[in-house]
Formats: C-alpha cells, structure tokens, sequence
C-alpha cells in the first residue's frame, strides 16, 4: 500500500462542494481586500500625507514671513518717526502698503483672467 494523496475525485468527509466554493470565494475576497487596501495606500493616503505636512509647512512659513514684515514694519516706523514724526510716519507706511497690495492685486487678476 502506497500513499501518494487522496485520490482526485475523493472528498474528506463533511466536506461538500459548496463548502470548497465558498472558501475559495472567502480567499478571493481577502485578497481583493488586501489589494484594493495596498493601492489606496500607495496611491490616495501617502500622497495625502505628503500634500498636508507640505501645506503645514507653507503656513508656517507664510506666518512667520507676516511676523517678520510686521517687526521690520514697526523698526521702520519707529526710524521714520524719530526723523519725520510719527504722524507722517504712519501716512507714509499706510501708502506704501496700499500701493503694494493694489499692484499685487492687479497682477494677481491679470494672471486670473488668462
């Protein structure tokens, strides 16, 4: 008596047809499961990840540029004040501000228009 496997129409006992067709069934959808898991992964959460700490670090950065103006603005008025007053002084960095932020924002529309 040689054993070389069960024979290929033998069935263990308690196990049906169906039985075998729905574990087949439970494997492909694990692995369906598993690979539509890796491709959301690789292809929307770590690209994800990367567009917010960029985005967190654009922010910070922008922040710590307004605090920067903002010290380099009030070392100027201070200078301007101690020479012109303070009363001009405010005028005139009012007026420098106002032309800068109109022609940022003509440039701005312009390229918007296009």
């Amino acid at each position: 008596m040689s054993e070389s496997g069960p024979e290929p129409g033998d069935r263990p006992p308690g196990r049906s047809l169906s039985d075998a067709v729905v574990e087949l069934l439970e494997a492909v959808v694990d692995w369906f499961d598993h690979e539509v898991e890796t491709v959301v992964r690789e292809k929307v959460v770590l690209p994800s990840q990367k567009l917010g700490l960029m985005l967190v670090a654009a922010v910070s950065a922008g922040c710590l540029a307004v605090v920067g103006i903002l010290f380099l603005m009030a070392g100027v008025f201070m200078l301007l004040g101690e020479a012109i007053g303070y009363a001009w002084a405010l005028l005139l960095l009012g007026a420098v501000l106002l032309v800068k932020s109109a022609i940022f924002l003509a440039i701005r529309f312009r390229n918007t228009q296009r």
